[in-house]
């Protein structure tokens, strides 16, 4: 019978200390055996690192080993937490996350490639978002959800918050790079790939995260997403990429025309406008006839695409499904019209930084003129 592999359970965290003792404890209760648990604390002002070393047992059935560091970001702790791990495995999540018992477990039984084609070196679960009842954790809820039933057994990405990497098949790309400014699992995990791994999807290893309910908190996500994405399609165009393509971007793409719809329609009623303005005395039948001729059908047009984006396709499945989960009224409607355009718009700031990123060399891009 073959022994077990040892695997090192690691989390990072910074200033997360209400969420600390829950993460640790679903750790401890993992009912894979052999096991430890690597915590690091990255900078923490809040208490965390105090909370986190009140757990270091060295001793204890499952070893719990705690390490600190300067402020340097997830992708540094990920990276310490590889370096110090005595695993074959070393499974990732993150502090804000509840694994379930049996998400190890599940995941070392996926190890073991299905035929000659796979070489794996990483395998991925599923995490669940929960929701408070109010509208932003109920989008992210069901957004998630639906990005994870269109995962093929194949995919492009271990997910931060519910994956396992080989140890040694990390070492060999060179880790988590430090500089990585966000999405340091896709880095990652396109890296593996490219050296010849395969990454497949276990739905059956689950984690719970926490609801994502701070309407501030998931519009900077959302920046920080889009922020990394240049750098990633940058590095890594689809030329240049082997296996499955990027399986993980989900709304984002039909997100991102909500703010040009906006725009569009309301540059085209400027004529209307500036009509209105400038007529020597008000004459509804000829502002009326202007408007019917020049602006109305491209206004009606663009408004009526935009409710088609809001209400049909992948994102409309998103905001029907969050309505379902919770009431549907007149102010939860256009509570999810207003979240979906300030999330356009943080995609859009988000794409800019990352521009700005790429042609200064910063947050982990190559210098622009050194390619």
């Amino acid at each position: 019978m073959t022994t077990p592999p040892l695997v090192s359970a690691t989390v990072c965290v910074r200033d997360g200390v209400a969420w600390v003792d829950d993460c640790i404890q679903a750790l401890i209760e993992q009912s894979y055996r052999p096991l430890e648990i690597i915590a690091i604390d990255d900078g923490s002002t809040d208490g965390s690192k105090e909370k986190l070393l009140s757990w270091h047992d060295e001793t204890s059935e499952v070893p719990i080993r705690v390490f600190t560091q300067e402020a340097k970001g997830l992708s540094a702790g990920r990276q310490l937490a590889v370096d110090v791990a005595k695993g074959e495995w070393v499974a990732i999540t993150d502090i804000d996350v509840r694994p379930e018992p049996d998400w190890i477990e599940t995941m070392v039984s996926e190890i073991e490639p299905l035929d000659e084609t796979e070489t794996v070196v990483a395998v991925t679960g599923r995490t669940v978002f929960g929701h408070a009842g109010d509208v932003v954790s109920r989008v992210r809820s069901v957004e998630i959800a639906r990005k994870y039933r269109a995962r093929p057994r194949k995919t492009s990405l271990a997910n931060g918050p519910c994956s396992m990497f080989h140890r040694q098949a990390l070492l060999d790309i060179g880790g988590f790079n430090p500089e990585w400014y966000h999405a340091e699992d896709m880095e990652v995990s396109l890296r593996l790939i490219g050296n010849g791994g395969s990454i497949v999807y276990a739905p059956s290893a689950v984690v719970a995260h926490v609801p994502e309910k701070e309407r501030k908190r998931f519009l900077a996500k959302r920046r920080r997403d889009a922020r990394a994405h240049v750098r990633i399609v940058r590095h890594f165009p689809r030329r240049k990429r082997i296996g499955p393509g990027l399986d993980f971007i989900g709304s984002s793409t039909l997100v991102l025309t909500v703010l040009p719809l906006w725009i569009s329609a309301l540059i085209s009623g400027l004529p209307f406008v500036y009509k209105a303005i400038t007529m020597d005395a008000w004459d509804w039948d000829e502002a009326q006839e202007w408007w019917q001729t020049k602006i109305l059908l491209s206004t009606l047009l663009l408004m009526v695409l935009h409710e088609f984006i809001l209400w049909r396709g992948p994102l409309g499945e998103v905001n029907r499904g969050a309505l379902r989960e919770g009431k549907t009224t007149l102010r939860a409607v256009l509570s999810i019209r207003s979240l979906t355009f300030r999330w356009s718009v943080a995609l859009w700031q988000g794409l800019l930084l990352g521009m700005y990123d790429a042609l200064t060399g910063k947050n982990g891009h190559q210098p622009f003129f050194k390619r």
